[in-house]
Formats: C-alpha cells, sequence, structure tokens
C-alpha cells in the first residue's frame, strides 16, 4: 500500500520537515488515487459483509489510511480517518493483542490529527502510546513501522512542556527501525535526514555509504506496483542527499 509512513503527515502537522516532498498533480499521481480509493472501497465492502472478520477489519483502517492521504480537503480527509479510527478500536477491542488494530489506529489519529488546530496534541499523545503497544506486539511489523513512526513523532512534535518531542529517543527509535529492517529504504533515508539536521556529520556519513551499498538491492526487494509512489518520494529524497555528499 501506499504512505507507509506519517513523514508527510507529521511534516503538515508540526511544519517542520524542510525536505518534506509533495506530489505535483499529474496523471500519475491521479492514478495512484484512483487506486487508493479503489481499495478503500472494496475493503469497505468486505468489512460490510464480513463485519467481525479480523483481517477485514485492519485492511479497511489501512485502506482509510491510504485514501486519507489524497483527500481533497480536511472534511474528506477527517470523514475518512474516522472510519478507519473506529474499524480500528473495533479491532483492538475485539483482538487487544493484535499489533495492527494498534498500529493502523495510530496511522489514522495522524491523518485526523492534520484536519486540527486545537487537540492536535492530544492525539500525537495518543498515537505515541498505539505505536508503543506495537513495538511491544510485534515490532517488525511494516518494516519496524512502530519504531520509525515513533522517531518521526519525537523529532517532528515540539520539545518538553508542549509535546513530546525529544531528540534523545527520536535517533534510539529510528535507529532500531533500521537495525529492525535494514531492506526499507524509509528506515535508512528518514534516519540520515535526521542525522544532518542534528549535525551528526560522522553519522550522517556512516549511513550514506550504508544506503548507497543498499540501495540497488531495495530496489529489487520492493520493485511490485504497490510501492510505485513511495519510490518516486524515495528516488528524489535521495538525489537530493547524493548531491549534497558528492558536491
Amino acid at each position: 500500500m501506499f504512505a507507509r509512513s506519517l513523514r508527510r503527515n507529521l511534516a503538515l502537522l508540526f511544519l517542520a520537515l524542510s525536505f518534506a516532498c509533495s506530489f505535483a498533480a499529474s496523471e500519475k499521481t491521479a492514478s495512484f488515487a484512483e487506486l487508493a480509493e479503489k481499495r478503500y472501497l472494496a475493503a469497505g465492502l468486505r468489512l460490510q459483509t464480513e463485519p467481525k472478520n479480523v483481517e477485514a477489519e485492519w485492511q479497511f483502517a489501512r485502506a482509510c489510511f491510504d485514501w486519507a492521504e489524497f483527500a481533497a480537503n480536511d472534511d474528506q480527509r477527517e470523514q475518512i480517518a474516522n472510519e478507519g479510527i473506529a474499524a480500528a478500536r473495533q479491532l483492538v477491542e475485539q483482538k487487544p493483542r493484535l499489533a495492527q488494530g494498534h498500529y493502523y489506529l495510530a496511522m489514522n489519529l495522524g491523518q485526523l490529527a492534520r484536519t486540527k488546530t486545537f487537540g492536535a496534541l492530544r492525539l500525537v499523545s495518543e498515537m505515541e502510546k498505539e505505536f508503543k503497544m506495537v513495538v511491544d506486539l510485534d515490532p517488525k511489523f511494516d518494516f519496524a513501522g512502530a519504531d520509525r513512526n515513533l522517531g518521526m513523532l519525537y523529532h517532528e512534535a515540539p520539545g518538553w512542556p508542549t509535546s513530546i518531542g525529544s531528540s534523545k529517543k527520536a535517533r534510539q527509535h529510528l535507529e532500531h527501525a533500521r537495525e529492525l529492517a535494514p531492506e526499507f529504504p524509509e528506515n535508512h533515508l528518514y534516519l540520515l535526514e535526521a542525522y544532518l539536521k542534528w549535525g551528526d556529520k560522522k553519522a550522517a556519513q556512516k549511513e550514506f555509504e550504508s544506503i548507497q551499498k543498499l540501495w540497488p538491492e531495495m530496489k529489487k526487494k520492493l520493485a511490485d506496483e504497490q510501492w510505485q509512489r513511495d519510490w518516486l518520494d524515495w528516488e528524489k529524497r535521495w538525489k537530493r542527499l547524493q548531491d549534497r555528499f558528492t558536491n
């Protein structure tokens, strides 16, 4: 599916990412949106016919997150996110030890937070709690998605006493995500971008060299159609990083 992390959401929520990507309106972007909508509608239909099916519940919550990425406005995004939140909460109540319910609850809370001027920080705290649950239940789920997204939360959120931001915690979780799922480009790219923001040149150089070695293999492993949109983002960011290190 599209959008395997909250990076774009958090950039909009905290206005903190200078490197946040935005996909220009194009035929390709329109095709991604059309596919996300089709998956959302199909997942919703399945959930209607199988309302107590665990997989149908979390697949619908995931489809809501992905479709919300293409929402035309905040009202539509809020509606879609709330549908995903409702499905995920039902799953958490039904199967409290299932990582998928907690994970997609947190992801859809992130979408909802994008629509809020007031109350967003409260949602961030709930996201933190849910991602921590996933770390305990299934840390490798979605390519170490819980650690990755916790790292992003701590990196992008304002620090104490306003919110939960912490460079120390961000580094811990981002590095753990890379260790758990080294085959996933986002785990490397975001960590490298964070090292640069923190001014850690030694760690940044080491991570850059690691990505150079792993990049061809990562492209082979994640070559399916479902990753096309993510590769548009990853390639763009990787080119920018290469220019920075080689010029």
